[in-house]
């Protein structure tokens, strides 16, 4: 394969941050995105500013890497936000920004990239999800729901797809120190991290590691699974 295309999406900080400069580093060419500019760029990196949510967008950024590209080998689907709180006391629109960004958004970057990868008879998606949802955290109902969707929604499309080359999985951490937990209240992390066999933070090493195998050609009888981190 030359030089590998990969798209990461919420690459503006944290854990998307770190895989769009490890990649780099593994010599891939990396696509980013997020909402707002980032305060960072290296050599063989192109960010686009565009809501994964927002279709003119994203089928826009796809455009962008056909032109430009003609290929795309790996999708990454990092964008995510949570909120904790009872479910009675959150608004509609706090849904209605998760169900947008983590639901919507992975189905848009899935739908577009697929239609690319199908071309060459290749492709890597990985969606990623979280252990709130085997877990039931109370609190977080609406997150783990939404990433609930992503599970489900990773294991239809790896059928789907299959026939192209082009296989789906996801991956779900545990707590990591990035902003998406910063609101969370240290006594909440700490009872979810006594429920894993393993019972430290993950890291965006751990995150990494699992999406390498992923992205493996060699991993291309693997497909519509989900991995947990932590012994979840």
């Amino acid at each position: 394969m030359d030089r590998p295309i990969t798209l990461i999406t919420g690459t503006r900080k944290g854990i998307g941050k770190y895989l769009a400069q490890y990649y780099i580093r593994q010599g891939h060419f990396v696509i980013g995105c997020s909402r707002n500019k980032p305060d960072w760029s290296l050599e063989g990196y192109e960010h686009f500013q565009v809501d994964v949510s927002d279709e003119d967008g994203v089928k826009s950024l796809f455009s962008s890497i056909r032109k430009k590209h003609g290929r795309l080998d790996h999708l990454i689907n990092n964008a995510g936000i949570a909120s904790m709180n009872h479910f009675i006391l959150t608004p509609l629109s706090t849904v209605n920004k998760i169900l947008n960004t983590n639901v919507i958004g992975t189905f848009l970057f899935c739908r577009e990239a697929s239609k690319l990868m199908q071309k060459h008879g290749y492709g890597r998606i990985v969606n990623f999800t979280t252990v709130a949802a085997p877990l039931k955290l109370e609190g977080e109902s609406v997150y783990a729901a939404s990433k609930a969707a992503v599970i489900s929604f990773t294991e239809v499309i790896a059928k789907e797809l299959a026939a192209y080359g082009i296989t789906v999985n996801s991956i779900g951490p545990t707590p990591i120190e990035t902003d998406l937990i910063r609101a969370v209240p240290k006594e909440k992390l700490a009872a979810i991290i006594d429920r894993q066999a393993i019972k430290r933070y993950g890291t965006a090493e751990d995150v990494a590691n699992v999406i390498d195998f992923y992205l493996q050609e060699k991993s291309s009888f693997i497909t519509g699974q989900t991995l947990f981190l932590g012994g979840v």
